[in-house]
């Protein structure tokens, strides 16, 4: 496969500018700072291919669901992430004519993305004829100031000529989504302000005909520069821009700082507060230096990598690849936001619309949880129970009672308009109730299950009771109609998984609701006659097996298809959702992600090795992995059966996933939500870490291909180092109180 990065410990870097691949050097350096966020695109311009992307957290559109045949029950819009408008546009003309690398030769070209300290910078040398200009680009997203964007450009002459300089940094309302419409606009600009040395551009999306809010942005911007400034006019009603020009000597060099503050109304109540509050960070930010503003931003990532770097020696690819994992996850949360949750493609592109899918429970809970305090976790859950109305909205749609958690939204409320997933892939409210599950074993704070946890669990333990049907025949309890995590397969009949979440989530709703003060339960209102069916549901759950082969079976009726493994299929058909009509894929056997195996891997301790060694054998050689959240469970899993080659396979897989651009789609963004898979593989894989009665158990492996690796992790008050060499585990405790573990059996206390 082509790399077009060089492989670098903490950098995402290329000397070679390469216009084929433009859109995938565009989201491989992705910058965000959990409030916005923003592909690699050129803040000169490009007038070449390219996916213009800036995007706001919060910020949507709810458009009109549109399909042939309306169903009932079909959810009237679909949510979608919105283009901000474009506050990093700063074109460059030398001599009068502007720079664009679609046109322009160059050379000396460098981009270089610092996953160390957030910054993304970007030079090469415009070379027309005797004219020889090197142009340096830098720019961050702070993470100590969440509302600013800092750019700073610096142009040197190379050439024996002088040259006139313009540089016009501006802010444009002027953009669109490629993937809405055929290019839909939702912006309307309300107000426009330039002056000399700044201008600001306030911003309301289109309406909407769904009672949903439109949201306001405004954005203004700073100049600093010795050029001299001469405002120029308004290209069009929807942008300010002003120019600042000066001659350059040979060997002279100009610089220009452009900050920009984005605010919007999710956080002001009307268009004169968020004016105000505008103007007055953009003043505050005013008496700060670049250097400053810098190293207050560096501090920060300082500070979460002392929480969470990853060391890996002996594979520079293997230590690249966790680093960007984490770098990037982190960019798109880091939960000081309790409304804001972790897209797919977070801020570095247009697809999945930038909504919550079930990837942030099942995913990037168990890393937060092992990296971060346990209140950026926390956030997520809450995230969720203040979406609970929207739940019975979606359940009621369906004519079911409780709450049924969508599988994609900004809200609340179901906005996905595909049937198969909208209507069936409702596994998503099993791993809901196992993330508060999970955060309760971690961190052994109850003080959520036991109040607001304990109101989801009950509501989708309703859902999962009104959802199930009794067979007579069977004389068991049987889910039909369900799409589960590997979807290449729908509208199926007892998806092991699905069935499997729903008896565990009623067995475990039952034990916090034998743990709830009278208040919350007289609140709660679980009736006797409910506990009772809930009991005989869990007692009679159908859950499929094979006897023969020791395996679950995905759902009824996947034994009878023709089981040839994926390396039957032939190298230039995969990836097969970019070969074959959805038909063939439906017919096939082959598994887009783990599907049983996400279930064992839920609940790992609980499976002999027996039966994770028959499923795994049976399941892993039908799984093309064409989800990107699918290598991680199957690392995971191998590593627990000693299959060390095939668990550092999988690593490679998920730690390198957009790099190496795995499923030749990275170009449409980035794989946030699977970001998560390098640090579960190698804490939950290859160190084997478990949580047990409130204990963290280890049994560490080297990787042949390492010399080295350590991590460090989050767990109940403490800060501790893990430490995998040739000589075996080290375990080092960096704060908080004594803490006794469990290492491949041994008892060992830290201090």
């Amino acid at each position: 496969m082509k790399r077009i990065f060089e492989v670098q410990p903490w950098h995402v870097i290329t000397h070679t500018f390469d216009p084929q691949n433009k859109r995938l050097q565009e989201s491989m350096t992705s910058l965000g700072n959990g409030y916005m966020g923003m592909r690699g695109n050129f803040e000169e311009g490009y007038s070449g291919d390219t996916l213009q992307g800036i995007y706001l957290g919060g910020v949507w559109y709810p458009d009109k669901t549109r399909v042939g045949w309306w169903k009932n029950g079909y959810p009237k819009y679909f949510g979608k992430v919105v283009n901000a408008v474009n506050f990093m546009k700063l074109p460059i003309e030398i001599n009068g004519e502007a720079v664009d690398l679609a046109q322009d030769s160059i050379s000396d070209f460098t981009l270089d993305l610092d996953m160390q300290h957030g910054t993304l910078t970007r030079s090469f040398v415009v070379e027309r004829g005797a004219t020889r200009v090197n142009l340096t680009f830098e720019r961050f997203l702070s993470v100590s100031q969440r509302e600013l964007a800092v750019q700073r450009v610096t142009a040197k002459n190379l050439g024996t000529d002088a040259v006139t300089l313009t540089l016009k940094p501006g802010i444009d309302g002027n953009v669109k989504n490629e993937e809405a419409n055929y290019d839909e606009r939702f912006w309307e600009i309300l107000a426009t302000d330039q002056q000399a040395d700044r201008g600001s551009v306030i911003a309301k999306t289109t309406p909407n005909p769904f009672g949903t809010p439109q949201f306001t942005s405004g954005m203004e911007m700073r100049v600093v520069t010795a050029l001299k400034p001469a405002t120029i006019a308004q290209p069009n009603e929807q942008a300010v821009a002003a120019a600042y020009t000066g001659e350059l000597a040979p060997n002279a060099t100009a610089q220009l700082e452009k900050r920009v503050i984005v605010v919007t109304s999710r956080d002001y109540a009307d268009v004169p507060a968020l004016t105000t509050a505008m103007h007055q960070l953009s003043d505050h930010v005013a008496l700060e230096s670049y250097d400053e503003l810098l190293a207050m931003h560096e501090t920060v990532w300082a500070d979460r990598w002392t929480k969470s770097d990853v060391q890996i020696q002996g594979d520079d690819e293997s230590q690249q690849g966790i680093r960007f994992n984490l770098f990037q996850l982190f960019s798109t949360y880091y939960g000081e936001d309790s409304r804001l949750n972790i897209g797919p493609k977070g801020f570095t592109g247009e697809k999945y619309g930038g909504a919550t899918y079930w990837d942030t429970e099942a995913f990037a809970v168990p890393v937060y949880l092992g990296i971060t305090n346990p209140e950026v976790t926390r956030n997520l859950l809450m995230y969720r129970y203040k979406q609970l109305d929207g739940a019975y909205i979606n359940a009621q749609q369906q004519g079911l009672k409780g709450a049924l958690f969508p599988m994609v939204t900004f809200d609340g409320i179901e906005c996905h308009n595909e049937w198969e997933i909208t209507f069936e892939e409702i596994h998503r409210n099993g791993d809901i109730a196992f993330a508060i599950y999970n955060y309760t074993r971690y961190t052994g704070d109850t003080s959520y299950v036991l109040h607001e946890g304990a109101k989801v669990l009950t509501e989708i333990s309703r859902f999962w009771a009104d959802r199930v049907h009794f067979s007579q025949r069977k004389g068991q309890y049987m889910i039909h109609g369900v799409t589960g995590a590997d979807e290449y397969e729908n509208n199926v009949d007892n998806n092991w998984d699905t069935n499997m979440l729903a008896q565990w989530t009623l067995r475990y709703t039952l034990e916090i609701l034998g743990q709830v003060d009278a208040q919350t339960a007289t609140k709660l209102g679980v009736t006797p006659a409910e506990k009772t069916k809930w009991q005989d549901i869990i007692d009679r759950m159908y859950l499929p097996y094979d006897k023969d082969l020791n395996i679950f079976v995905q759902h009824d009726g996947f034994l009878d298809k023709d089981l040839q493994p994926v390396s039957a299929i032939p190298a230039d058909q995969r990836p097969i959702n970019q070969h074959w009509s959805w038909d063939k894929i439906l017919r096939s056997p082959y598994i887009k992600q783990g599907d049983v195996l996400q279930g064992i891997w839920d609940f790992i301790d609980d499976y002999t090795p027996e039966q994770k060694k028959a499923n795994f054998d049976f399941y892993e050689p039908l799984t093309v992995h064409e989800s990107s959240l699918s290598p991680a469970v199957h690392a995971v899993l191998a590593a627990d059966l000693h299959y060390e080659d095939k668990a550092v396979e999988l690593y490679e897989r998920t730690a390198r996933l957009d790099l190496d651009n795995y499923n030749n789609d990275t170009k449409d963004g980035l794989h946030i939500t699977a970001m998560t898979g390098g640090w579960i593989a190698v804490v939950q894989g290859f160190a084997g870490m478990r949580v047990r009665d409130g204990h963290l158990h280890f049994a560490p492996f080297l990787p042949k291909k390492w010399s080295r690796y350590s991590f460090r992790q989050v767990f109940r008050d403490r800060l501790i180092e893990v430490t995998v060499d040739g000589s075996g585990s080290h375990f080092k405790l960096l704060s908080g109180e004594p803490l006794t573990i469990d290492v491949a059996g041994k008892s060992v206390t830290v201090k």
